[in-house]
């Protein structure tokens, strides 16, 4: 069977949503193609379950401040995993749910269910359909990374894609991969009550550059869990469970939780068989502004592309692909400020240029400890650092890293500050309510303005 359309979007989940969205405006000559589950990464396995699951494990971690506050009987609160990963299920039911009543429950022949595999650049396989297509879209996702060595084991690994299915915590687990996923699931199942071993062979944690950052974090989230960095992990079979080595350390748990990043859906596409150029990595050589691949007739999007496996930028660069998949013209757009936050408590977020990429000559930085910052003393929650950077000679905002409460709405508020080109001082001129954890970011911003701007003998910060 031959069928031909103007676009055909490779993969359901947020990207190739984002890319249908855009297509549909211009044309109804097109096919969404899925192999697998339906429901995006995000509501099934990703961002949604795990954010329930993180505030399951928040609500119940509360019960530590309860005394101080003149709250009785916290000693008696249980924690029923059974119930609460039940709870995690059907909210994440709910969200898959709204997903499809929004989009393939009603695409009729639009939608195909099957793998594609091109056999040109217009050219697809799906089943025994073969489709000519105008423009092709790849939204084909990622699957979690396990190492081929660690198949053996396959009973006693957990990944995203397992872990919200799990009836019962176990008692035990090594957490392999100490980036946003391991941090976040690692320190939800310690306030669940597992006893958790997180495990990176990286020094830093959270994908943290700036290493007074860094070490505060560790400092604070090993604290709830062991830490043990600088080591690759090694699997073993043990009587009572699974070895885990990491240098000289080791330690036999129920489970381990590989959490060491996701690979790119690309195997099964047969791209190198039309003349498509790869990079070091096995990533198509594209480009970030387009979303096309080459000059071919092909645009790629989300986590496909192994550049930012998070929703909101899986969506924009499905948008971009719609886009230019349509136009007679493609067109480079301009992305938003880089913008990463791990929902740990407290928060771990790394926004703009990072501490990494800065030229230390250039930069000046404004810092502030959380511990006397009166709302999150309030909050029991006064633990972090804020580390913002501005450019010296255009005294604009360029990046920061911190580990501090409400860490989420600092880091939006700085992109903001990014992305509209702000001097330091145009920042400080917003409003600061008191008492909020913004007044943190307010220290921390007059540190830099002292820095870099000349003293002045009024408050500089309100003169217009």
């Amino acid at each position: 069977m031959q069928r031909n359309v103007d676009i055909a979007i490779l993969g359901a989940g947020t990207a190739g949503l984002a890319a249908m969205g855009q297509v549909k405006h211009r044309t109804s000559d097109f096919v969404l193609i899925n192999g697998g589950e339906l429901g995006t990464t995000c509501a099934r396995v990703g961002c949604m379950p795990s954010k329930a699951m993180i505030q399951v494990a928040e609500d119940f971690h509360r019960r530590h401040v309860f005394g101080r506050h003149g709250i009785k009987n916290s000693t008696r609160l249980e924690f029923d995993a059974d119930d609460a990963m039940e709870h995690v299920r059907d909210l994440r039911d709910i969200f898959v749910d709204r997903v499809l009543a929004g989009t393939t429950d009603h695409m009729g022949d639009q939608f195909l269910e099957g793998y594609a595999r091109f056999t040109g650049p217009n050219t697809l396989q799906v089943g025994d359909v073969q489709i000519h297509a105008n423009k092709i879209i790849i939204a084909t996702g990622s699957t979690p990374v396990v190492p081929e060595e660690w198949q053996q084991f396959s009973d006693e690994i957990i990944t995203t894609d397992t872990i919200f299915e799990l009836e019962d915590l176990p008692a035990s687990v090594a957490v392999v991969g100490l980036g946003v996923v391991g941090l976040e699931l690692g320190q939800a199942m310690a306030r669940m009550g597992v006893q958790v071993t997180g495990i990176d062979q990286l020094q830093n944690i959270g994908g943290l550059t700036d290493p007074e950052v860094n070490q505060t974090a560790i400092e604070i989230l090993g604290k709830e869990m062991d830490i043990w960095l600088g080591n690759r992990a090694q699997l073993s079979a043990h009587p009572d469970g699974i070895e885990v080595r990491s240098g000289v350390r080791s330690t036999v748990v129920e489970k381990v939780l590989a959490s060491m990043g996701r690979c790119p859906n690309l195997s099964g596409l047969g791209l190198g068989s039309i003349g498509v150029a790869f990079d070091e990595k096995g990533i198509p050589l594209y480009d970030p502004h387009t979303m096309q691949i080459g000059s071919l007739p092909i645009f790629m999007a989300g986590d496909v592309d192994a550049q930012h496996a998070v929703l909101h930028e899986a969506a924009d660069e499905g948008r971009i692909a719609g886009l230019n998949a349509v136009a007679d013209e493609v067109i480079a757009y301009r992305r938003r400020v880089p913008l990463t936050v791990t929902f740990t408590d407290p928060n771990i977020v790394m926004v703009g240029r990072h501490y990494e990429a800065l030229d230390l000559d250039q930069i000046a930085i404004g810092k502030i400890r959380v511990g006397p910052v009166g709302r999150a003393l309030i909050m029991g929650r006064n633990k972090g650092l804020i580390r913002v950077y501005a450019d010296r000679d255009n005294r604009q905002i360029v990046g920061a890293e911190m580990v501090c409460p409400g860490g989420e709405h600092l880091g939006q508020l700085l992109a903001l500050a990014i992305q509209q080109k702000l001097e330091v001082i145009e920042l400080l001129r917003l409003p600061f309510y008191h008492p909020t954890l913004e007044e943190a970011l307010q220290v921390a911003l007059k540190e830099l303005r002292d820095e870099i701007y000349p003293p002045q003998p009024h408050p500089f910060e309100l003169a217009w």
